[in-house]
């Protein structure tokens, strides 16, 4: 039996609908006027929680401008982009703020992760909400200039923080990770992180070091974590993790050897799995009760194409 075909066929966050109108970021006269539309909204962020509204049927995490600066002052006001024309922004509130904010009844306060496993909203506000956390996450931890030391401004409708003292300029960043099924035939190694549920095991995975191309981390991440060399390195499909800032770059790796040699500074256990167990924790069917990540993390599609195709991955 082939996995469960009702998860979505695509990660969280990603696929957004957003135009991001990139040419207006520097115009104030067309930032203002964007933000004075009538039918310009906001998604409301305070550090790691996200603001709802809640309605009879549901949450609504679409704001006015008004109604969101009513709710508390504003660290940040980015400008995110148009959705069919309607302006979009995300506003920063201090996160001092979040606190007395969950006593509201009107309101619901929760994470990003939490709302994407709960689908408490549509599917399409996940990733400008993804887009709205990381860039104010970003102001938050750059208010002060790398280079000299002064506090920065915000400019570039969000997307740029400058120094009037040493002029330099600063922008928002994006840390690429690479998460992998390391493959040897119809078998792949998954792994254990300390900080994951207790059933649930998942693909290896790293940050990518500078210098270094997304075939050389994939390669040095399975050497580093379980000790096993890698050939070839196919991309699968990536993902933004705004947790704070990162893209998710999936890859399948063609292993040499069995033996593995677990590095327990970075993961906590390590094994071999075949097709029919990964399909059994796919489907939540296995009879040790263990899982794989759930469908809104790329690590879930990347295990599932491979149960899919037989293990041949690669052709």
């Amino acid at each position: 039996m082939p996995p469960d075909p009702s998860p979505p066929s695509r990660p969280a966050y990603g696929g957004s609908r957003i135009e991001r109108a990139a040419a207006c970021r520097g115009d104030e006269a067309v930032l203002a006027a964007l933000a004075a539309d009538e039918r310009a909204r906001c998604y409301v962020i305070g550090g790691e929680f996200v603001v709802l509204k809640k309605e009879r049927d549901g949450f609504d995490p679409l704001f006015s401008l008004q109604a969101a600066h009513a709710i508390g002052a504003a660290r940040e006001r980015v400008f995110l982009g148009t959705l069919d024309g309607a302006p979009r922004f995300g506003v920063g509130l201090e996160p001092a703020l979040i606190e007395p904010l969950k006593a509201r009844d009107d309101l619901k306060i929760t994470d990003l992760r939490t709302i994407a496993l709960q689908g408490a909203v549509a599917a399409d506000h996940l990733s400008p909400l993804a887009e709205a956390k990381a860039l104010i996450g970003w102001h938050a931890r750059h208010r002060f200039c790398s280079d000299c030391g002064a506090p920065t401004l915000p400019a570039q409708g969000g997307w740029r923080r400058d120094c009037p003292a040493c002029k330099a300029e600063h922008f928002p960043r994006t840390d690429p990770a690479v998460i992998m099924l390391a493959i040897a035939g119809k078998r792949c190694v998954l792994g254990r992180s300390p900080r994951f549920p207790k059933t649930m095991w998942s693909c290896l995975s790293g940050f990518a070091e500078p210098g270094e191309s997304i075939e050389e981390a994939v390669r040095r991440e399975v050497r580093e974590e379980v000790g096993l060399a890698c050939v070839r390195v196919k991309y699968f499909a990536s993902q933004p993790w705004p947790f704070p800032a990162s893209l998710m770059i999936g890859c399948y790796a063609e292993a040499r050897g069995e033996t593995i040699v677990i590095d327990r500074s970075e993961i906590e256990e390590a094994r071999w799995f075949d097709r029919e167990e990964l399909e059994l924790m796919l489907r939540r069917a296995h009879p040790q009760g263990l899982t794989t990540p759930p469908p809104l993390a790329i690590a879930y599609h990347i295990i599932r194409g491979f149960v899919e195709k037989g293990g041949d991955v690669f052709n």
